[in-house]
């Protein structure tokens, strides 16, 4: 398999890189090994600092990279993914911000149905309040597996949200974008506007909560193969 792209995935706010677990292992059965798939784990810091991060790990790999962003992961590979060796941008369920656009002025325009859901604590960080974490990121997800996102949820800093990016890669990369019809974090309309004015190559629309690349990492993971068919071969 020495042939594919390396994929990259980067997680969004509440979450890690194990976000992708289930992708991951979708994945593999498809013939991606554990060369060829990378997860960030971002510090959720500024967005600044998490590119910076995902540009590292890009940069290490000797070959062409796919990069995959979830929720807030998307404003990352849009500031991150200029690099020469990235192929392609695959959108899922995320923001895709403009140049001078960030996560939350875009949330502003058009407010998820869970927006109150989020809460901030008295060092700055921004959560989504536990008892409420199932029914507002995860409503497709058992309560057992929502329960274990909601005691592991990695907050971000509030500031995070208002950081905006400056040069949309989007603008110069093919794209792909899934849109979560039932998302609750981000409003599904604001997603399809997001994702129709990058042009994509395709827009594939699931049944699905915020947490789709969870509850349907099969069709996440064919999202992310049509878009390594189209620009690596």
């Amino acid at each position: 398999m020495s042939d594919k792209p390396t994929l990259v995935l980067v997680h969004g706010f509440w979450g890690g890189a194990a976000h992708w677990a289930n992708v991951i292992v979708e994945l593999s059965k498809r013939g991606y090994g554990p060369d060829r798939i990378r997860a960030v784990e971002n510090p959720l810091t500024s967005l600044a600092d998490d590119a910076e991060r995902t540009r590292t790990m890009v940069a290490q790999v000797d070959g062409p990279v796919v990069l995959v962003g979830h929720s807030y992961g998307g404003a990352v590979i849009t500031e991150a993914g200029d690099l020469p060796n990235v192929t392609a941008l695959v959108y899922v369920a995320a923001f895709a911000p403009d140049a001078g656009e960030s996560p939350g002025g875009l949330s502003q325009e058009m407010p998820p149905a869970a927006f109150d859901s989020i809460a901030p604590d008295s060092d700055g960080y921004l959560w989504i309040k536990p008892d409420a974490f199932h029914e507002s990121f995860a409503q497709d997800l058992s309560a057992d597996e929502a329960l274990v996102m909601a005691v592991t949820q990695k907050a971000p800093l509030g500031s995070t949200f208002g950081d905006s990016v400056t040069a949309p890669a989007w603008r110069s990369k093919p794209v792909w974008y899934q849109v979560s019809t039932e998302d609750r974090m981000i409003h599904p309309d604001n997603e399809r506007r997001m994702a129709e004015r990058m042009n994509p190559r395709k827009i594939v629309e699931l049944d699905a909560s915020h947490a789709s690349l969870a509850s349907r990492p099969q069709e996440i993971a064919d999202l992310i193969e049509e878009a390594v068919r189209e620009t690596t071969g």
